[in-house]
């Protein structure tokens, strides 16, 4: 699998652009998945949000749309999967009550976390917080490189690194095999989405 872009969305920290535009320039700049993240928007709300980005995704081609925690959101949007917190559904119940090829992504602070995830058949992991970083600060102090190449080492399914990811980090993060980055802000403060891909891509290909 090619190195993989993962833009989180958080509408909040959306300084000059709309949620909408935001999520269309990256899914029109190439990332590979896009997890709509709001957690306090209305069913409703969050429905169209998703199919406006699944709508951008299939004029695309290439980008996953996922949903956080909401599985009746994705299922009803028909989206490509959703993205499981700590306090969300069990995976291995999200599993039985969805599609086969929904995809089921699951957060993990630790390697203990994310083997469990892997166990009840999660498919992807996001893992962190790798570096630093304002928005992690609740789940303690951050992981490091060499628990990102521990967790990566010992599960087979892809791993992305998160928290604090910058330009300059994305490299050390696939070396210590993470599969992918994500983020929030290094996808909506970047003053072009475009330029920012493909540098990542750039970057990572060394």
């Amino acid at each position: 699998m090619n190195f993989q872009l993962y833009y989180i969305t958080d509408r909040r920290q959306i300084q000059s652009h709309t949620l909408d535009t935001c999520i269309a320039g990256a899914i029109a700049a190439g990332v590979d998945w896009v997890q709509i993240r709001e957690k306090d928007l209305p069913a409703r709300s969050l429905l169209a949000l998703t199919e406006a980005a699944l709508e951008s995704a299939r004029r695309e081609g290439r980008t996953r749309v996922m949903v956080n925690d909401r599985l009746d959101v994705a299922l009803a949007a028909k989206a490509h999967g959703v993205h499981l917190g700590t306090r969300s559904m069990p995976v291995d119940l999200v599993r039985r009550l969805a599609p086969d090829e929904f995809v089921v992504g699951a957060s993990c602070h630790s390697l203990a976390e994310a083997l469990a995830a892997q166990a009840a058949g999660a498919d992807y992991l996001l893992l962190g917080p790798i570096f630093a970083t304002p928005s992690k600060l609740p789940y303690g102090p951050p992981l490091g490189l060499a628990k990102l190449r521990e967790v990566t080492l010992q599960v087979s399914i892809p791993v992305f690194a998160l928290g604090g990811i910058t330009l300059d980090r994305a490299l050390l993060c696939r070396q210590n095999g993470a599969s992918g980055i994500a983020g929030i802000r290094i996808f909506q403060d970047c003053d072009s989405i475009e330029e920012l891909v493909r540098e990542l891509r750039e970057i990572v290909a060394e």
